[in-house]
């Protein structure tokens, strides 16, 4: 038994020692991992260009997150692929000196889904806007990060941070369900700027008629148009005839993908909780706590002593 014991510590401080060095914490914060498999980012194609723009946007992503930019996966999106996306929402078309916002992903932990917003540089979408819109695609898990290196609206940038979630979970999100987000993002940026409603009244508006609706277990656009109507009069809110149409109509096309969407969800659960998902200390970690857990079982001794090691490397962990 003791022979057991000593071969695990053994391995404990062997492996620990080759973590340390790889996985470290310096002292502004950052992670300086080189596990970063669950990260990435996506770059406006404008900034990408100019090395100051990737500068600052990188400054910011440093700043609002503990993970190594150098190891994560990262991708450019172009003024074609958002005017793919535009042209059949807005009619917008936009040129390669247009596309700014930039957008980080995190998966390393399964909470639930957190927006950090520049909002000294994205002007109209809003944390709430990304997360009603991301959450409409099936996506309730993550840390997303959205800046710019100047202004700009951000209505861009929820297709990099799709992009971002396929990049970093190797799924691809069904064509289907970025339309329907890129929809709502658009739509509601409209109302914006149709009417005297804040952003994030309108995304509250939103939010609140896809829960009724999904209550009411409703797709039809009258019902939907309704309920709207309701909330903002609920609210003294003002919004036209027009600018409730359609939101109703994006609200509809949602909860037509619920299924999809709750596929989608599942598919980026199941991507988190795997090993795949895992950084290198997590799989160690695992593995020597599957171990004690062995050994625990096999005998009756010295198991609080087990006990009390598994909960210091479960300190050791969090430092």
């Amino acid at each position: 038994m003791w022979g057991k014991i000593a071969g695990i510590l053994i391995i404990i401080f062997i492996l620990f020692g080759l973590f340390v060095p790889i996985n470290t914490t310096d002292i502004t914060g950052t992670n300086t991992s080189t596990q970063n498999a669950q990260v990435a980012i996506t770059y406006g194609e404008t900034t990408n260009n100019n090395q100051n723009y990737k500068d600052m946007v990188d400054q910011y992503f440093m700043d609002h997150s503990d993970v190594n930019l150098d190891n994560a996966k990262t991708t450019i999106i172009t003024a074609n692929e958002v005017n793919q996306i535009s042209q059949g929402i807005s009619n917008r078309t936009y040129n390669e000196n247009q596309i700014l916002s930039c957008a980080l992903v995190d998966l390393s932990t399964n909470n639930d889904l957190k927006v950090d917003v520049d909002k000294s540089k994205i002007t109209l979408v809003t944390e709430n806007m990304y997360k009603s819109a991301l959450n409409s695609s099936g996506i309730t898990q993550g840390y997303v990060v959205v800046t710019s290196p100047t202004t700009a609206t951000g209505e861009s940038a929820l297709a990099g941070v799709m992009q971002s979630y396929e990049k970093a979970t190797g799924k691809q999100i069904p064509d289907s369900l970025k339309d329907a987000a890129n929809k709502e993002i658009y739509t509601e940026s409209q109302v914006v700027n149709d009417s005297n409603a804040t952003a994030d009244q309108v995304a509250d508006v939103v939010s609140q008629a896809k829960q009724q609706a999904e209550e009411q277990n409703t797709t039809d656009k009258t019902v939907i148009n309704n309920i709207i109507t309701n909330i903002t009069q609920n609210n003294n809110i003002n919004i036209n005839n027009n600018s409730i149409n359609e939101l109703a109509d994006s609200v509809a096309t949602s909860q037509s993908l619920k299924d999809e969407a709750t596929n989608y969800q599942s598919q980026i659960s199941d991507y988190v909780n795997t090993n795949d998902a895992q950084t290198l200390f997590e799989q160690i970690y695992n593995y020597i706590t599957s171990l004690f857990n062995f050994n625990t079982d096999n005998s009756n001794s010295d198991s609080g002593s087990e006990s009390n090691l598994t909960n210091n490397i479960t300190e050791n962990s969090t430092t």
